[in-house]
């Protein structure tokens, strides 16, 4: 009997192992080990690899609850699209194509107009609070790292350990909220969504979140994905640099006194280290 909607092929082989015979434990032991095969190699390539027949393979699919070998396939390949890592032979010439595509991308959905006024807004505002979970969390803190220079009233949520309520609470409408969340989205961030529509809010995510924009004041789509096994947040840290180039220039002379003020305390306080040496 096929599983209606089989997922993870190695869940699958894992949960119905005990009942495949000799042959299929084989195949499964290979799959287990490289289970990239279900993407890259032929079912007739598999069942040379393993030592078996063609239709050994195909019915090894059948018995871990796949209607074929493609089925299985496709499953591998959906998971990837959630931002499950998947194995595969990605090489570092595809890497770097998959990087300058996803940065193209991700430069070209954004217009001038719609980053000039987020960065307007960034200058302006009373305080900035940027919120990340799981993968977006170094993001928010390296965010943070650029805008502190250049203005106060910066800060990260969640606090490690912490809460969000006690903090979500003091929000006013002046404040901007950077909220960033790329798939595999916590099932937190709708309710965070819901708690800070009085401030001006931006969300920054990659395709899968467009469907919040109706609940956000501003939406930029970065691209993270590829078909390696984990997904690159090179492109939201380019969207990140060029808001923060551009607060800088609205900021404008009080941005360059804070950066000069706090170069002279790194110098006092000898925290950083001397680029003479």
């Amino acid at each position: 009997m096929k599983d209606k909607n089989p997922n993870d092929v190695t869940e699958q082989i894992a949960q119905h192992y005990a009942a495949l015979s000799p042959a299929g434990k084989a195949i499964a032991h290979y799959l287990q080990k490289n289970p990239i095969a279900v993407l890259s190699q032929s079912t007739s390539l598999i069942a040379e690899k393993v030592g078996t027949s063609k239709a050994t393979v195909s019915r090894f699919f059948r018995q871990v609850g796949f209607e074929s070998h493609q089925q299985a396939r496709e499953a591998l390949a959906a998971l990837r699209e959630q931002g499950v890592p998947v194995a595969s032979n990605h090489s570092d010439k595809q890497h770097f194509e998959s990087e300058v595509q996803n940065l193209a991308a991700t430069l070209q959905s954004s217009s001038a107009e719609e980053l000039n006024a987020i960065a307007q807004l960034l200058a302006s505002a009373e305080q900035v609070t940027l919120i990340g979970f799981r993968n977006a969390y170094p993001i928010a803190l390296h965010f943070r790292q650029q805008l502190k220079q250049i203005r106060g009233s910066v800060r990260v949520l969640p606090q490690p350990g912490q809460t969000l309520s006690e903090d979500i609470i003091d929000l006013t409408d002046k404040d901007v909220v950077v909220l960033f969340g790329f798939r595999r989205r916590t099932r937190q961030f709708k309710f965070v969504l819901e708690n800070i529509k009085h401030c001006k809010t931006v969300l920054i995510t990659d395709p899968t979140g467009q469907g919040y924009k109706p609940q956000v004041d501003y939406l930029l789509v970065s691209h993270i994905g590829s078909d390696a096994p984990f997904d690159s947040y090179a492109a939201p840290m380019s969207l990140v640099a060029s808001l923060c180039n551009l607060t800088y220039s609205h900021i404008g002379e009080a941005a360059s006194d804070r950066v000069d003020a706090i170069t002279d305390v790194y110098e006092r306080m000898d925290e950083l280290e001397d680029p003479k040496r």
